[in-house]
């Protein structure tokens, strides 16, 4: 016989979004089923966003070791035990999995199911020998890396994100297909414990961000060691455990590059499969399902957010959506999803961190702006630390209001957030510009940045004969 459950909301998945939502109807009173067939915590916590940004502190650890000497510290070798590195990683990884584990939320009052969820019909999931039926679901299933027909892989080893973190030698020279933040955090990470790395890219490393300031984090890797070959097609792959060939095409000259080890970065794809969808009328593509703005599916009762909605595939934009989802589903209320001030950082070292629009896509769309430059050079803190490699670069229209930002340098990822709410309140550089920043800090970078705007008005040959003439009456 199956279980029938009654819900106010039924959830099927347990990563970012998926668990926000549970934890929020079930704090607000509603009857929340949450279905999990894997981890709780999903892709971020396991296998992602977690692991990856421990395993980029011990390469940090590692390198700084040897990078004394500006300070007058003599410089050491980092003695590097990958796989207590892993250690380490795992430890983290299981220091945060009690925020989203089963026992968590059932004590919310969530009725969580460890087991596959699919649609029977337009109002009816199926999980094991439960039967569901809810006033609203959510399809929160994530994606998975995605994996290029590339010939031959299918016939040797290689990592994805999904199975790197378990490797505990440290590879002798890891080939990395895919040049985009995890490709390059991976490289920069793995090369300073100790790993010779190519990066393969078909196009640029960082497509989606500015040129000019990626350009910095590209350089850097490159004097870390990381081997980076742009524009280059992936042709095939063979070989064995330990013993990696991949031939490669590059600037009409084919060639084949040895290596230990391949990891495949080539970005993510969509959850979508095994849930039934046709069977509860909720349409879908490959990049995910197909949502309006209220994240509602063609069935107006199932939403979908995070990953699976087919759009930015962040952490923070399915917790965002979560609460999105809460107001319509719960609420009635008809929130809509702006994805327009969505932030993303890649961390790398330096970091680098964007919001908004770039200066290539806002002159694609014939506007009339006004870019603005401020480098850490400039900044006393930076000095200080003797971290100046960096700037921060202001896309505004005519009017002063805020059109995007992008910033590399160490801690970019924190200074971005002042520009996310200018961006998102649509607000004026006057804002930032009349701030008190404490001093020193790197967060000064952006006062100045934006008081820079207002330079040639304020130091201009008007004003110093406006404040002659004042002086002319005491």
């Amino acid at each position: 016989m199956a279980k029938r459950i009654k819900a106010d909301i039924c959830v099927i998945g347990a990563g970012s979004g998926g668990l926000s939502v549970a934890a929020g109807a079930a704090q607000m009173g509603a009857r929340t089923v949450l279905i999990e067939r894997d981890a709780m915590g999903g892709d971020c916590l396991n296998t992602g966003c977690v692991p990856s940004k421990a395993l980029l502190a011990a390469a940090k650890q590692a390198y700084g070791m040897g990078a004394g000497e500006p300070f007058g510290i003599a410089p050491a070798k980092a003695q590097v035990d990958f796989g207590k590195v892993q250690d380490h990683v795992h430890s983290v990884i299981a220091a945060i999995a009690p925020n989203d584990s089963v026992a968590r939320f059932e004590a919310l009052g969530v009725t969580v199911i460890k087991d596959h969820g699919r649609f029977r019909d337009a109002s009816t999931v199926i999980a094991g020998n439960a039967e569901i039926t809810a006033r609203r679901f959510v399809v929160a299933t994530g994606s998975r890396a995605a994996v290029p027909p590339i010939p031959g892989l299918d016939k040797v080893p290689f990592y994805t994100n999904e199975n790197l973190f378990e490797n505990r030698d440290c590879p002798s020279h890891l080939i990395i297909v895919g040049g985009g933040p995890i490709g390059m955090e991976m490289a920069q990470a793995h090369c300073r414990l100790g790993a010779r790395v190519t990066v393969l890219e078909g196009q640029r490393a960082f497509t989606r961000d500015d040129p000019e300031l990626s350009a910095i984090v590209i350089d850097r890797l490159r004097r870390d060691g990381v081997e980076i070959l742009e524009g280059v097609k992936v042709l095939s792959v063979s070989g064995e455990a330990g013993k990696i060939s991949v031939t490669i095409e590059d600037k009409d000259e084919t060639r084949t590059i040895e290596g230990s080890h391949i990891l495949i970065a080539t970005g993510r794809r969509a959850n979508v499969e095994g849930l039934d969808l046709e069977k509860a009328g909720i349409e879908y593509d490959a990049r995910g399902l197909k949502l309006d703005d209220r994240l509602r599916t063609t069935n107006k009762r199932v939403f979908g957010v995070g990953d699976v909605a087919g759009g930015l595939q962040f952490t923070h934009v399915a917790g965002y959506h979560a609460g999105i989802v809460i107001r319509n589903a719960l609420f009635r209320v008809p929130a809509r999803a702006d994805h327009s001030a969505v932030p993303w950082v890649t961390f790398t070292d330096p970091e680098l961190a964007h919001v908004g629009e770039t200066e290539a896509s806002a002159r694609d769309r014939n506007m009339k702006i006004n870019v603005l430059r401020w480098h850490l050079g400039e900044n006393d803190r930076a000095q200080a630390e003797r971290q100046t490699e960096g700037v921060i670069k202001v896309i505004t229209d005519t009017h002063a209001r805020v059109l995007g930002a992008t910033i590399v340098g160490p801690h970019a990822g924190e200074l971005i957030l002042p520009w996310v709410l200018a961006k998102s309140q649509a607000l004026k550089l006057s804002a930032m510009a009349s701030v008190i920043a404490p001093y020193p800090t790197l967060s000064e970078i952006s006062k100045r940045v934006a008081g820079s705007y207002y330079t040639p008005t304020l130091f201009s040959p008007k004003t110093r004969m406006l404040v002659r003439f004042l002086g002319l009456f005491g």
